[in-house]
């Protein structure tokens, strides 16, 4: 029987997502208007981390409308880290994103990072501190003060000389994609920076792309708990390179998803 051959998409976008019923729908809406506008291939990729609100209803609800949107759901309550890596893994496009649900940094940024892949980078990174002219709505001083901080640690403990690690919106080409996120092991807030070495080790070109971003309320991130995870976090990454930990020989398949297509 002759099966109509299935066109390639050209866009994934992963969105990881706990708990969040009062934005995810004007996220996809905004999302699906900007594909539909610019007649985007790409499917949505909804990585529910153990909500314990309606957030996968609205999603499922959305799926019978959208057919290029998916629902993945973790066993439990794992992080950021996991949700956005079993999202990566699970993804079919030749460029993947993945992007806060909150869309702190608005979809319409994404087409800065997709022409920074065009043009020959393996991964782009959306940036706040390289242009801050771009900050619409800027986080508390506190915040700041605690993002700068955590910034010279990660040129200490990794020699990454990049100014912002740790805006959500990350592009990546396929072959990227499936190098460092088979290979990472940090899965909560921590887990940005360990792409980051891998990418360097590996030897892929990443580009720091200046993007609009807006601080939004109602982040569940604990500046000062989180923050010390965080730096030991980075410790962990030193200690994992050291320890032969990221050799790719130990790629790992994290098929733990429950997929609903």
């Amino acid at each position: 029987m002759y099966e109509i051959p299935v066109e390639p998409l050209t866009y994934s976008i992963i969105i990881p997502a706990y708990s969040e019923s009062a934005r995810i729908a004007a996220s996809l809406d905004r999302i699906l208007a900007h594909a539909t506008q610019h007649n985007w291939k790409v499917e949505i990729v909804v990585v529910d981390d153990g909500s314990r609100d309606t957030t996968t209803d609205i999603v499922r609800n959305y799926m019978t409308k959208h057919a290029n949107i998916r629902l993945i759901q973790n066993p439990d309550n794992r992080g950021k880290g996991f949700s956005v890596r079993n999202g990566m893994l699970h993804a079919t496009g030749e460029i993947l994103l993945f992007s806060d649900a909150d869309l702190s940094s608005p979809i319409e940024e994404a087409d800065k990072l997709f022409t920074a892949i065009r043009e020959g980078n393996d991964i782009a990174i959306g940036s706040r501190w390289v242009n801050t002219d771009l900050q619409t709505r800027k986080q508390p001083l506190y915040r700041q003060l605690g993002s700068r901080m955590f910034n010279l640690f990660l040129r200490i403990i990794l020699r990454l000389n990049f100014k912002d690690t740790q805006c959500g919106f990350k592009a990546f080409t396929q072959r990227a994609a499936i190098t460092v996120f088979s290979l990472q092991q940090i899965e909560r807030w921590g887990f940005d920076p360990e792409l980051l070495y891998l990418a360097r080790k590996y030897q892929f070109q990443v580009a720091e792309v200046p993007v609009a971003w807006a601080h939004r309320d109602g982040t569940r991130m604990h500046p000062f708990r989180d923050g010390i995870h965080m730096v030991w976090d980075l410790l962990r990454v030193r200690w994992n390179a050291i320890s032969g930990k990221y050799k790719p020989s130990e790629f790992k398949e994290y098929g733990v998803a429950k997929s609903i297509r």
